[in-house]
């Protein structure tokens, strides 16, 4: 099955749904998931000559928030929830 694209309309469409004054924050790379923060919108023409719109994150040291919640990785099917593995029994001080 091919990968489709998302357009500025699907963009605008999801993010309509949200609250304007809410932040957006780009959540990066599905096997070491970070979180950054969204700077810019440009428009460039890629290699096919088509138009494409970048979303970019900042130059400062601090546009890198860090991981990314794993809530945040859970919704986006980038990782499984993770259950605490089970407890053992404690062993006594007479190492039984």
């Amino acid at each position: 099955m091919p990968r489709t694209e998302m357009t500025v309309g699907e963009l605008i469409d999801q993010l309509s749904t949200f609250d304007p004054n809410t932040p957006v924050h780009l959540a990066m790379n599905p096997f070491f998931p970070m979180e950054h923060r969204l700077e810019q919108v440009v428009q460039a023409t890629d290699v096919t000559g088509r138009a494409v719109v970048y979303l970019a994150e900042g130059r400062d040291a601090d546009t890198q928030f860090g991981h990314l919640p794993p809530e945040v990785a859970v919704l986006l099917a980038w990782q499984g929830p993770v259950q605490a593995p089970p407890r053992r029994p404690r062993r006594t001080a007479g190492g039984k």
